[in-house]
């Protein structure tokens, strides 16, 4: 039920950056890709249109399920822990993570990993969020420090913590084995249908940012973002990550 529901409302917005990050390197018929934590497959399916081979790995066997669904010839999905993959040294040409590996409790060995299986000369690519997160996420932590200014919001992962500046994700990519990283800032709008705040719950889903307010909160919340969408059907949210290539 939640890969599910993760394919249907996050999948359609990682993807615009899965597609960006796949711009940044050639891959062809003869390609072998593995893609980290792949979720329900947004750069996995993305990479197998250019023909390449494809391995998608999860820790979460609902989302490996959702990408085995597709049912692409090109396409192999299968449960993994990204902290210690099951696979031999230099066996892809390119190593992807599309906001995956930075929610790894180890992210820097999530890092290490994805370099050993790259083969000499392929290239690791690495997506991750800026700092204060992306979608109903920032949204929610901006407007929650607007109206309860000085409390605290939802901590983000580590890792994102420690990759947001380009040059601190330079470092961490060249000390996890790859070589003359580059750091791109892609943004894409997200665009929330404001219909969606009648059901927030839904909408912000298990965000500590939300189940720790009151229900008075809640409200506030909601009306203040009804107020800056100033009764258009759609806001959008721009939404910053960084995609950092680098060689092996």
């Amino acid at each position: 039920m939640a890969a599910q529901h993760y394919e249907k409302t996050a999948h359609p917005f990682t993807e615009r950056y899965a597609e960006a990050a796949l711009k940044r390197i050639r891959l062809g018929p003869d390609s072998r890709v593995l893609d980290v934590a792949a979720g329900t497959g947004a750069l996995a399916l993305a990479a197998a249109r250019t023909g390449a081979q494809v391995l998608a790995t999860d820790f979460s066997p609902g989302m490996v399920a959702r990408i085995a669904a597709a049912k692409l010839p090109n396409v192999e999905a299968g449960v993994m822990d990204g902290q210690a993959l099951a696979l031999p040294d230099g066996a892809f040409d390119a190593v992807f993570s599309i906001f995956g590996v930075i929610m790894f409790p180890d992210w820097r060995k999530g890092l290490a990993e994805m370099a050993r299986v790259t083969r000499p000369g392929g290239h690791g690519i690495v997506a991750t969020w800026q700092e204060r997160g992306a979608a109903t996420f920032l949204l929610l932590g901006n407007i929650r420090q607007d109206l309860f200014p000085g409390r605290d919001s939802m901590a983000m992962p580590e890792a994102v913590r420690a990759l947001s500046d380009p040059n601190d994700f330079a470092r961490e990519m060249i000390a996890a084995g790859y070589r003359d990283p580059d750091i791109e800032r892609v943004t894409h709008d997200y665009t929330l249908e404001v219909t969606a705040l009648d059901d927030p719950d839904t909408l912000f889903g298990m965000s500590p940012d939300w189940t720790s307010l009151i229900d008075e909160e809640k409200a506030a919340v909601v009306a203040e973002i009804r107020r800056i969408a100033e009764g258009h059907p759609i806001l959008s949210v721009p939404s910053t990550a960084l995609i950092g290539v680098a060689r092996r």
